[in-house]
């Protein structure tokens, strides 16, 4: 009895539910068993009919007699019958269920759920559920669980279909847990929660069947990426330690036009001392848009080069790898590094050479995008690797950038995640964070502009451009979509450059442009030849227009918190006092509530925690890509268990790493398999 076997050869059922099930990602009897309800439904109490109540769902349990079915004169089809039980008798009337002629029976004992009506001064109950009255009910009379449905599946279908074979084959999951675990942390047994979860015996019960399972998913992960990490400390060949140049160091502090805060330094001491270690470091630095985590990379890249070894720096798009480029060529010069770039972009004959000069080592630092990791390219003595905005690169792509050579590895997000997701997506990683601001750094004044202020916005905006400033304007889409009736960045550059800002050089940018256009547009935004830029979300990261002051977000209700806090970023980098103006196309009580949180609050850390909470982990952080597999029960905001699963797992990996005495664990990890690792 295996539980990969196709539902085809275990449900009674067409073929056309199976493509159903499929489309649901439910294909095996494992799928089916795991696949967990969204919410669950209390119809476990009963009601006499004497009690019933027009304001709420009642259940009874009573007796069919009186049963007639007829046609109206409307041509619908009705079936009455009176329900008793020892308190007394109700009227049920149901509308156009003709099949109910086949189910129901006089003298037959059932139970109905449903709201009574007062229908010509009596109580009746109109069309309510009904189940007959056995052993173990299914859709009535207990917790009711409630599946994520599909056209042609209901959570009645997928109960009928789910409860025999919970019967029949939930002992195929043997219980893997090591018991010290399971005492230890006071878990059901796993064929329990599986089971309880479905159906569960009583509230308590459910809730320690959730606690089981949330717990092995997220203990599961955390195992996985510890794991991951002692390998990393302990297998891989390394030799190369970087001991602090405090000479070097001091030098490039003192050159610098601004005095580091104190989280930078922090950050900085926290990355040499892994610098210093006999393993490779892998650490994930965090921080606020505008926290100044390039500055903390670059002294990192620097004390690596003074210590006879190479750099690189890797980043998810040619804008912001061409940033980085400049920014750090600058910080640098005066070491006399080379410091190279390379893009697809890149002509092939400087792509070539720069090739030659890293495997021979004449190139100190090479910057760029995932060019850098493609099969001609190798490093003679590579001693650190930078990626930044690791979330956007696939791990396999991570992977690819640590296998050479085993370097050290920085990880920079300027997307902030909460400390217990971050232990979780990342969990082979350490982590910093710089939780300070440069001083300084103003408060972006954040508005949501309803439609009916939208011209007194674009006036305001005209005179402040007027006066010298510049500005973004965000648009959701390249192109208009008549579903979504969303503004695109097109049609929205030639409406506003003809109709509303006449006078001024309106620009426009997008994903879909050659890198050679995108470049010659953010070269004359820079130089403020052009006065607003008309963007789609590309403008996300990389872009720094210290004379760009304001920010303007179409439809501002299709982002995220976090997505928003990212755009909002890209002003304030001057001395002007800036400003974001929320546009809603569609407003609405939660999406006022929601996008309220961007004025509230400047930390990216509260907007984040925030935004997990409404819209969940994948959809923020591209979770797929992070090499985690979809949570069917725990949650990513639950940092209780979290804390408790990364304990759990830490004390499994102290003791026994290869796993090699828990090999249940081990075989249920290759049971996830690949799930760890897409790319």
């Amino acid at each position: 009895m295996s539980l990969n076997l196709s539902l085809q050869k275990v449900l009674h059922t067409n073929k056309e539910h199976i493509t159903k099930l499929e489309e649901l990602g439910v294909k095996t009897v494992r799928d089916l068993v795991l696949y967990f309800p969204r919410i669950y439904v209390d119809k476990s109490a009963y009601t006499n009919i004497a009690d019933l109540k027009t304001d709420e769902v009642n259940n009874v349990i009573g007796t069919i007699s009186n049963l007639f079915h007829k046609r109206t004169k409307n041509g619908k089809q009705l079936t009455k019958c009176l329900l008793s039980d020892d308190t007394g008798s109700v009227e049920v009337i149901w509308f156009n269920q003709s099949y109910l002629k086949r189910l129901l029976k006089n003298g037959q004992e059932i139970i109905l759920s449903g709201k009574a009506k007062f229908n010509l001064g009596k109580m009746t109950l109109q069309s309510p559920s009904f189940e007959e009255q056995k052993k173990e009910q299914t859709h009535i009379g207990r917790i009711v669980p409630v599946y994520h449905e599909t056209a042609g599946l209901s959570s009645k279908w997928l109960r009928e279909k789910i409860q025999p074979v919970i019967k029949d084959w939930s002992k195929q999951f043997k219980e893997y847990m090591p018991k010290e675990i399971l005492d230890e942390y006071k878990l059901m047994p796993y064929q329990k929660a599986i089971a309880e979860v479905h159906f569960p015996s009583d509230e308590i019960t459910l809730e320690e069947a959730k606690k089981r399972l949330s717990f092995d998913e997220l203990f599961l992960l955390q195992t996985k990426a510890l794991q991951k990490k002692w390998h990393w400390q302990n297998i891989a060949v390394h030799d190369q330690k970087v001991l602090p140049r405090h000479e070097v160091l001091s030098e490039f502090f003192s050159k610098l036009p601004f005095e580091l805060t104190g989280a930078q330094l922090r950050t900085i001491e926290e990355i040499f001392n892994d610098l210093n270690k006999p393993y490779p470091m892998s650490r994930l630095l965090q921080g606020d848009v505008g926290s100044g985590k390039t500055v903390v990379a670059a002294a990192a890249i620097l004390n690596t080069v003074k210590n006879g070894y190479q750099a690189a720096l890797m980043a998810p798009t040619e804008i912001l790898a061409k940033q980085h480029y400049h920014t750090i060529f600058k910080m640098l010069k005066p070491f006399g590094l080379n410091i190279q770039f390379i893009a697809g972009s890149t002509p092939q004959s400087i792509k070539d050479d720069v090739t030659l000069q890293l495997k021979n080592g004449t190139v100190d630092v090479v910057i760029g995008t995932h060019a850098i990791i493609q099969e001609t390219i190798g490093f003679k003595k590579l001693g650190l690797a930078v990626i930044d905005e690791q979330h956007r690169f696939g791990v396999k792509q991570r992977d690819i950038l640590k296998s050479q050579g085993s370097p050290h590895l920085l990880s920079l997000s300027a997307t902030p995640i909460p400390r217990t997701l971050a232990m979780t997506i990342y969990g082979d990683q350490d982590l910093s964070v710089i939780d300070e601001m440069p001083k300084g750094r103003q408060q972006i004044i954040t508005r949501i502009v309803p439609e009916k202020k939208r011209l007194d916005g674009y006036k305001w905006i005209d005179e402040q451009v007027k006066k010298g400033r510049q500005a973004f304007i965000i648009c959701p889409l390249i192109d208009e979509s008549d579903v979504l009736e969303v503004k695109s960045a097109i049609q929205e550059y030639e409406y506003l450059q003809e109709h509303i800002f006449t006078k001024l050089k309106v620009g426009l940018l997008h994903g879909k442009m050659k890198p050679k256009d995108k470049e010659d547009v953010m070269n004359l935004f820079s130089q403020n030849k052009i006065n607003i830029l008309v963007s789609t979300s590309v403008i996300e990261v990389g872009i720094d227009v210290p004379n760009a002051s304001i920010m303007v977000i179409e439809a501002a209700e299709r982002f995220g918190l976090s997505q928003l806090h990212q755009f909002r970023g890209r002003v304030g980098r001057g001395e002007y006092q800036s400003y974001c103006f929320l546009f809603m196309k569609k407003s609405g009580q939660e999406t006022s509530k929601r996008l309220q949180a961007m004025v509230d609050f400047s930390s990216g850390f509260k907007l984040a925690e925030i935004d997990l909470q409404i819209r969940g982990a994948g959809e923020i952080y591209g979770v797929k890509q992070s090499g985690i597999p979809d949570l069917k029960m725990a949650s990513l905001t639950d940092s209780f268990t979290i804390s408790l699963a990364r304990q759990a797992a830490q004390e499994i990996i102290n003791k026994d790493p290869e796993l090699t005495n828990y090999p249940m664990i081990k075989a249920k990890l290759d049971e996830l398999g690949e799930v760890f690792v897409k790319d």
